[in-house]
Order: C-alpha cells, then sequence, then structure tokens
C-alpha cells in the first residue's frame, strides 16, 4: 500500500485529495490529509465581512464534509516532518509514515512579528481582516467610525491576495460615502512597494484610481514599528504616519513546523521547482499553495491551476516516468473596486497583466484591466463555485496556462 500524505486541508490540499483519490487505485493508494481544525474557510469572503456584507457563517463549514470518499482525515496539528526519514510527528505525539508528502499548509498573518502591532491598541484602533475574528472584529469598528484618518496598510509581500488591502480601500471609500461621511474621513493606501499597481502597464491603465477616490497614496513604506501612545506607524527611514484607524495586512509566514524541520525560507515557505513543485532535496516532496516559495501570487487562483498541473505529474512520477507538465506562474484575480463594479486581471511568470477578454478570447464574458458590474458579479459568484465544483475536484473548461489570444500583446512591445 503506498501512501499519499497532505499536510493542510485548505484549497490546495482538499483539491489535491479528492482529484487524486479519484485517480488512485484505491486498493493500492491510501490518501490522509492532516489539519489542526475541522473548519474550512472560503478566505476570500474575509473582504466583505468588515461592510456587513458577509455572515461569518456563510463563508465557513465543516472541512471533512468536502473530501471525498476515501479521503483520511485527521484532525490534528502538525510537530516535524523528519523528510530524511519519510516521516511526520503530529501534536500528539503520533508518527506517520508516507511514501509521498504535499505540503499545502498556506500562510497566515503574524502581527507579533511587527513590534507594537500587537499593543494595547489591537482590535481597538489597529486591526486586520485577514482572519475570521479579526475580519468581525473590524466590522464592529467600521460600523461606529464616524470619521479620521483610516490608514491602509501592507507590512511586507508577500502576502495572502495581494490585490486584497487595495480592494478594502476601495469598498471603505464605497462604505463611506454611502453612510454620507465620506468627507469626514482621510482615507491613506500604505505600502512597501512602489505604488498601488507596480506592472507598468496595469498601472499606466489603473494608476488614477486612488487619485479617483481621493485616497492618498504612501509608497515604499517599510515599517519598523506601531506607536500605540502616538497612534503612528513608524517606518525605518524614519517616516511617521498616524491614525484614528489603522487595517493593517501584517507579515504573512508559513507553518512554523517548516522551519522546525529545516524545510524553509526565513518566512517559513517551502522552496520547490516553480514548475513541479518539487523539492530539490526530495524528490518525494511537493509544496502547493501559499506554502511553497513561488515567485507568483499567493492566491486560490494559483492553487487551483498548480493542482491541475501536480496532478497530471503525479500521475508520471508514480509511473515511473519524467513529469512533463509544467507550471508557467498562471494566476488571476478579480478586484472589487466598488459601487457594484470589479476587474479581473490575468498574468503568469513571465507576462503581466494585460487588457482582454477571459476566459473566452474576444469574447469574455469578463473584461481584463477594466471595471464593469460583470466582473464584480463574477466575483460573488465565485463562492458557490468554490465550495460545489472547485473543491471537489470537478474539472473545469479553464486551462492552467495562460493565453495570450485576444490579449493586448501590443503594449508590452510599446513599453
Amino acid at each position: 500500500m503506498q501512501r499519499l500524505l497532505i499536510l493542510g486541508g485548505g484549497t490546495a490540499g482538499t483539491m489535491i485529495a479528492n482529484k487524486l483519490r479519484h485517480s488512485l487505485p484505491t486498493a493500492d493508494w491510501s490518501v490522509m490529509v492532516v489539519d489542526e481544525t475541522n473548519r474550512h474557510h472560503y478566505q476570500p469572503g474575509y473582504l466583505f465581512v468588515p461592510f456587513g456584507r458577509n455572515d461569518p457563517d456563510e463563508i465557513t463549514k465543516a472541512r471533512d464534509e468536502h473530501f471525498v470518499d476515501g479521503v483520511d482525515f485527521v484532525e490534528q496539528a502538525v510537530e516535524l516532518i523528519d523528510a530524511p526519514n519519510n516521516s511526520v510527528t503530529l501534536a500528539d505525539g503520533t508518527e506517520v509514515s508516507y511514501d509521498y508528502l504535499v505540503v499545502a499548509t498556506g500562510t497566515s498573518p503574524r502581527p507579533a512579528e511587527t513590534p507594537g502591532m500587537l499593543g494595547p491598541e489591537w482590535r481597538k484602533s489597529v486591526h486586520e481582516f485577514y482572519t475570521m475574528d479579526g475580519s468581525a472584529a473590524l466590522a464592529a469598528r467600521m460600523a461606529d467610525f464616524e470619521g479620521g484618518r483610516l490608514v491602509v496598510h501592507i507590512t511586507e509581500m508577500p502576502i495572502k491576495c495581494p490585490v486584497a488591502p487595495l480592494e478594502f480601500a476601495f469598498l471603505a471609500d464605497e462604505h463611506f460615502r454611502k453612510k454620507g461621511i465620506r468627507d469626514k474621513v482621510e482615507l491613506i493606501y500604505v505600502t512597501p512597494l512602489s505604488g498601488a499597481f507596480t506592472k507598468p502597464i496595469a498601472s499606466n491603465l489603473l494608476g488614477s484610481m486612488l487619485d479617483d477616490r481621493e485616497i492618498a497614496l504612501e509608497s515604499d513604506f517599510y515599517i519598523e514599528s506601531v506607536d500605540s501612545d502616538k497612534k503612528a506607524i513608524v517606518s525605518y527611514d524614519e517616516r511617521e504616519i498616524p491614525f484614528d484607524l489603522l487595517v493593517t495586512v501584517p507579515l504573512n509566514m508559513g507553518a512554523d513546523f517548516i522551519a522546525k524541520s529545516g524545510l524553509g525560507n526565513e518566512l517559513n515557505y517551502v522552496p520547490v521547482d516553480k514548475h513541479t513543485f518539487q523539492s530539490a532535496d526530495y524528490p518525494n516532496l511537493f509544496a502547493i499553495g501559499d506554502a511553497a516559495d513561488l515567485p507568483t501570487s499567493k492566491a486560490g487562483s494559483v492553487a487551483h491551476f498548480s493542482v491541475d498541473v501536480f496532478e497530471e505529474n503525479f500521475k508520471q512520477l508514480i509511473a515511473g516516468k519524467k513529469m512533463t507538465h509544467s507550471y508557467d506562474g498562471h494566476a488571476n484575480c478579480f478586484i472589487e473596486t466598488g459601487d457594484g463594479k470589479g476587474m479581473l486581471i490575468d498574468f503568469n511568470y513571465d507576462t503581466e497583466p494585460l487588457p482582454g477578454k477571459y476566459p473566452v478570447p474576444g469574447i469574455g464574458p469578463f473584461s481584463l484591466l477594466k471595471e464593469s458590474e460583470l466582473n464584480h458579479f463574477g466575483k460573488l459568484a465565485f463562492r458557490w463555485m468554490y465550495w460545489h465544483l472547485l473543491l471537489p475536484g470537478t474539472p473545469l473548461p479553464l486551462p492552467h496556462d495562460m493565453s495570450l489570444v485576444g490579449k493586448k500583446t501590443e503594449l508590452i512591445k510599446e513599453k
């Protein structure tokens, strides 16, 4: 009996378990998923909770309900991976051996890594929306916020869903306009990057979106600490940005057991081949989704397209063949822009976001790098697709490779 062990029952881990359980003979293979909780969160839904547009109960479900028959689920935290000996130790001391291991434990916010962030203002005037508890606490604060300086801040890249802070700023602008107090709220977007949009074509087409909404931009800001007494964030170059309400994205890091196991980089992400997700040190070890040190977005679409590549490669690998499928870094993200509109971006390792239509070239129905109501509804509809199609491993008519057909590639040459 061959043993496939998957650490993490989020998007990538669930899809892999379900797809491979269908593919692998039950008489020859066991498929086990280990996760520390039995709650599966639809994380894109966190964005809407602070604005009263998603009940937390609507975006969480029992994790074990989403595995197909034949997948064994163990609710337990991971203590250590002993990769040389093909073994994993769980928090209760149980040792689980494997023939193949997939690390899909994602990434999580670490506010304690920034001095002062977890100070006396935490969950009072300092908030985050990258956890369920955080987004729910922020909802209460947004409801009673009557004016002042609201700072939307990114600590450091990479983060889950890199467009989410920008979406929050856009939705905050809409929220306060509808409350009739937008003139009483100063909105500031603070980022360690050189701008809100860092790719040239996207920046050229969309760069005015913050100005149009009177959202100030503070770029190249590398936070050193949060000063609770002054209610200000302080950068390493000694800039200070005061706030009445700080909505921050704390440093994101992979699971601690990855570092303890000697498998991670400085942020606890597992270095793997960016095309096959295979560890260079351990050929039977893979990291998928946010847990992997991939030079692309940490987004649900990356997990989806990655799993499609991984499934085909894994079947070749266990058959003693060379893995011939290659992930090109394909990712796409809906960007909620407020007032019932949204945008969509589509890109990969080598090609920045371009205008065009998706997924059918020239037809769409979604527009790339352009606001539309249909893009907004696409983002909302994806939640149903996530629970009922994506997680069960249902094949979708979306190729994992990015296509340039129907996109304005001439803009690349004009740069």
